[in-house]
């Protein structure tokens, strides 16, 4: 991957895409496949905000079905099992625990009642050609049986608990960075911010761009443009064209908090009129999510100690025997999620449905579509439903979809424990071999056939390396210390990074950073790790 500042400001494409999270990044793929001319811009990195900042599961969405979403539901579903055939390396069957106390509003048979649609909505989950990869039925766990499994959900009342599997991304971000190496072709750039939409006639020829590194500034031709910017999508709307916009988003702010491993199952927890999840995560725990409607510039976003304190709270009210406190978060995060806004104000209930609105039809504006709302799961049916329309509006003959059934670069082989076991093989003595494979598949051998002994060490607990910063930098577009630590790597994923001094000097090598950049970029990891109060 190269950041294709040349092609970018002298070449017309068929699409613009502006915005390099997970759905601008399955877009700009099956785009590609199909024969069109991509261009993509990210304003930051890729993956770098909603996509990053999520409870890491690909999910049908079970309480969905409270608000009668069964169309929704059976898509997630359906996409579930497609990102477990995408990306098997990266997208892993996870078993929950449902509890039931006395009292709950739910009752033992609504539960039963719900599972059992669930099971059958996802009819075909288990059409997937690893026999690792698939998944049983939900079945109950009595009392005795559910706390063998799991003392922690030990509490007053406690009854018993459902079982039933959900799917995990081990690094959703190297989900949506996959699918932009798999995006042959494609003029892809991060830190390059869309400022306006180049407007003639009503009608959207591209957009002006600056550079956030080197301070350039160009226009990008293209004859569709489309505006994937999740939570900022509206407001760049707004501020591109210079007039409100019909289509409002309805931000709702969550955090994560990650501890030490406290289950080993996921467990699902009914939280009065809500519910939250606690998801064992590489061995740590990662709790999720609250939900609150934000009204403030999404660039300040951020989990604040009383934020931090209310949802440790609201875990150990519902779940007392995990007596969770403060000193035990080793890393938090806040993302806000972009909710299709149905007037109601309300975050919790508002549908995670996806919405393409197209401008020539709502606003008179032709070449412009705009994706709003969604969740990780359905992306890529999203990206499917965006390209379909822009060969429409192209009026061209394209390619079929083909990204359900085409692995990404890092799934392409049959077995998991087949490719594990042949790796560990072929790379004797690395300790963090599994994790590898975990973040690259198949792709792995390309990484480590020329890598230098002394680059092979672990850096920190999560098993990244330095041979992957330097992959990072040389093949993966990285140009920010925290390009690498959060996104590229997990070195920074389970609190302040090891090593970062060595691994800013290798990086500034690499970049040619001078002692002042390379003070800045560590200062800017150094500033994830402190609570803030959102604006």
């Amino acid at each position: 991957m190269e950041r294709a500042l040349s092609r970018l400001s002298s070449e017309q494409f068929d699409l613009l895409i502006i915005g390099g999270g997970v759905t601008g990044c399955f877009t700009a793929r099956d785009a590609t496949m199909r024969g069109l001319k991509v261009a993509l811009v990210e304003a930051r990195d890729f993956a770098s905000a909603t996509s990053a900042h999520n409870s890491k599961l690909a999910h049908g969405g079970l309480r969905y079905m409270r608000n009668l979403e069964f169309s929704l539901v059976r898509e997630s579903l359906r996409e579930r099992r497609n990102l477990q055939a995408m990306a098997p390396h990266l997208v892993r069957p996870l078993p929950f625990l449902l509890p039931l106390y006395e009292g709950d509003a739910n009752g033992w048979l609504a539960l039963k009642a719900g599972l059992t649609l669930y099971d059958l909505l996802s009819y075909d989950r288990n059409n997937l050609k690893d026999p690792a990869q698939k998944m049983p039925g939900h079945r109950w766990l009595s009392r005795n049986a559910a706390l063998a499994r799991e003392p922690v959900l030990l509490g007053r009342g406690f009854k018993g608990a459902f079982e039933y599997h959900d799917a995990q991304m081990y690094a959703p971000e190297r989900i949506a960075l996959e699918c932009l190496i798999d995006a042959k072709g494609a003029a892809i750039a991060n830190h390059l911010s869309a400022e306006r939409l180049l407007v003639r006639d009503n009608n959207v020829e591209g957009a002006s761009v600056r550079d956030a590194l080197g301070g350039d500034t160009f226009d990008i031709r293209a004859k569709v443009t489309l505006v994937a910017a999740g939570p900022w999508a509206d407001i760049f709307l707004e501020h591109a064209t210079g007039k409100p916009t019909q289509h409002k988003l309805l931000r709702s702010k969550g955090i994560h908090l990650l501890l030490p491993e406290i289950s080993k199952a996921a467990l699902t927890v009914e939280a009065g009129k809500g519910h939250y999840f606690v998801l064992p995560w590489r061995g740590h725990t990662l709790l999720g999510t609250t939900d609150t409607e934000f009204r403030g510039d999404p660039e300040t976003v951020a989990v604040s100690e009383p934020d931090m304190e209310d949802f440790l709270g609201l875990v150990n009210r519902y779940l007392p025997s995990a007596q969770l406190k403060r000193e035990q978060v080793e890393f938090f995060y806040a993302g806000l999620r972009p909710l299709v806004d149905d007037g109601s104000g309300q975050t919790y209930n508002a549908s995670r449905r996806s919405e393409l609105v197209d401008h020539a039809r709502d606003d008179g504006v032709q070449g412009l579509l705009s994706a709003l709302g969604g969740k990780w799961t359905t992306s890529r049916h999203l990206a499917e439903i965006i390209t379909d329309q822009v060969v429409k509006k192209l009026g061209i003959r394209a390619k079929p979809c083909a990204t359900a059934i085409t692995p990404l670069p890092g799934g392409r082989f049959e077995s998991w424990k087949a490719m594990v076991r042949a790796h560990t093989k072929q790379f004797p003595g690395i300790a963090s071999i599994r994790h590898l494979t975990h973040m690259y598949g198949a792709r792995l051998p390309e990484l480590l056939t020329k890598a230098k002994a002394a680059d092979l060490a672990e850096l920190g607990t999560s098993g990244d390396t330095m041979v992957q910063v330097i992959h990072a930098v040389r093949d993966e577009m990285a140009l920010t210390l925290e390009d690498v630590v959060m996104r590229r790597t997990s070195l920074g994923q389970f609190g302040p990074p090891r090593n970062l001094a060595k691994i800013a000097d290798t990086m500034g090598a690499m970049l040619d950073w001078d002692e002042n950049r390379r003070w800045r970029e560590m200062e800017s990891i150094t500033a994830l790790y402190r609570t803030r109060d959102s604006t």
